[in-house]
């Protein structure tokens, strides 16, 4: 069978056939479950014990169908379990409400009549994520203390941001290697020290080296250490980074620019975990988890015949993309927040916030640097503030790059826009967007499920 018999679900909803179909259907599957028939039985269940899911129908009053209820139901189990995935039931005439459940939180919806596969699909696949999350942030807990001051933690709840939260908790406590690729300023640092820091790693050291920054003539001193003599500077032996990485993981930044002549020395490493210091013949065992990262197209590079093809397959076995800070601006109050805090600690500024107009300049900027920028933004801003607040002159955006720079964007970019535009504009009524756009219903949610809105 497909589940597990620990996995259990809650199935809340006031209908006694709805709740035997779904019964023998996910038994059949090995869940368990269990059913309510109101709102309230269902947040008692919740207070009461844990659950893998929780199928939640929209409407319970008779001759109801605002979907208030099953909205609120929503807003009270978040409240009592942020981990608990909530897959929203509903008939195709409330398919509105449904949208709005998951702008809310819910992780999917599922209309009456329902089609059995696909049904069973949401139920794993949400029983997965969920199982990956709750042990996210059970790693998370467990690991703070190890962790200390490495890094801040991972500032996202945009759509675009959902994919790699995701894979962090699935990769993360593995040993597989990681691909990090994105722009620059993205944050592919801060992913990389999440990762270790839901890994069995964690409390050993996390070191980040950069590629681009060594030269070929120290680049197998600083990767693998050197012996007294070794060369004419070798005043002493002296560890490189595999060597202090033992037991933990290293990054390597910008992997794209490791010159061909040095990517052999690496692949070897890989291959037979194992590596020698400059001017010395003792074979040292590599025990490091490996994780890297770049901003270049590395595929490209791999058929121009400046990456060994070899060498990629050993550095991608799971590969997680950063979207740049254009394509999540939901994450741009919080990021700025986030960064507003550190730097009036760091520099002990009286600055408690943003005024309305900083903050519309910046979810209205371009960020080319991404988060990078912001961060450098807001820091900048905390030192020039003359009053409480960071005004917006605080900032120096540049204004000509505050418009969405739309002939740098693909049409599905444009098209994502527009529509989380005209989303913002009908008070995300799903109805009135679509005709709006000119597009039929299920045209438009077709586009909201695959641009994640």
């Amino acid at each position: 069978m497909s589940g597990a018999p620990t996995h259990r679900i809650l199935i809340a909803d006031d209908d006694a056939d709805v709740i035997e179909a779904l019964r023998l259907l996910l038994k059949n599957e090995g869940y368990q479950t269990e059913a309510v028939k109101s709102p309230a039985a269902a947040v008692k269940a919740v207070e009461a014990r844990d659950y893998s899911l929780a199928l939640v129908d929209l409407n319970y009053a008779r001759d109801t169908t605002s979907g208030k209820e099953g909205l609120d139901l929503l807003s009270r189990l978040q409240s009592i379990d942020p981990t608990l995935p909530v897959v929203i039931m509903t008939a195709w005439a409330n398919v509105e409400l449904a949208v709005e459940a998951m702008r809310r939180g819910a992780r999917d919806f599922i209309a009456k009549p329902w089609e059995n596969l696909r049904l069973l699909a949401i139920v794993r696949t949400q029983v997965e994520l969920g199982g990956a999350m709750r042990a996210y942030r059970r790693l998370e807990q467990e690991t703070q203390l190890l962790r200390g001051k490495q890094g801040p933690p991972l500032i996202a709840q945009s759509a675009a941001m959902r994919p790699v939260l995701e894979l962090v908790a699935r990769v993360g406590p593995s040993e597989a290697s990681v691909l990090i690729t994105g722009e620059n300023g993205t944050g592919k640092g801060m992913v990389a020290q999440a990762i270790h820091g839901v890994s069995q790693r964690a409390g050993k050291p996390f070191i980040s080296v950069n590629m681009g920054g060594l030269p070929e003539g120290v680049f197998e001193s600083e990767l693998f250490g050197h012996i007294r003599g070794a060369f004419t500077d070798a005043k002493g032996d002296r560890a490189g980074r595999f060597e202090l990485a033992e037991g933990g993981t290293l990054f390597l930044d910008e992997i794209g620019n490791i010159p061909p002549g040095q990517q052999a020395k690496i692949l070897r490493v890989l291959e037979r975990g194992e590596f020698e210091r400059v001017g010395s013949s003792r074979t040292i065992r590599a025990d490091v988890r490996l994780i890297s990262a770049t901003n270049s197209d590395i595929a490209a590079e791999v058929a121009a015949g400046r990456f060994r093809q070899d060498l990629l397959f050993r550095l991608n076995t799971i590969q997680i993309h950063l979207p740049p800070l254009r394509e999540r601006r939901e994450d741009i109050d919080l990021l700025a927040q986030h960064f507003l805090g550190r730097h009036v600690e760091r520099y002990r500024k009286q600055v408690t916030g943003f005024d309305e107009e900083a903050m519309r300049a910046m979810r209205g900027y371009a960020w080319p640097g991404n988060v990078r920028e912001l961060n450098h933004a807001v820091e900048r801003a905390v030192l020039m503030a003359q009053a409480r607040v960071v005004r917006a002159a605080d900032l120096a955006l540049n204004a000509a790059a505050s418009a969405p720079l739309l002939d740098d964007m693909s049409l599905d970019e444009v098209e994502a826009f527009l529509i989380k535009k005209t989303l913002a504009r009908c008070d995300g009524n799903a109805r009135v967007a679509a005709e709006s756009l000119g597009l039929s219903r299920s045209a438009f949610y077709r586009r909201l499920e695959k641009y994640g809105l």
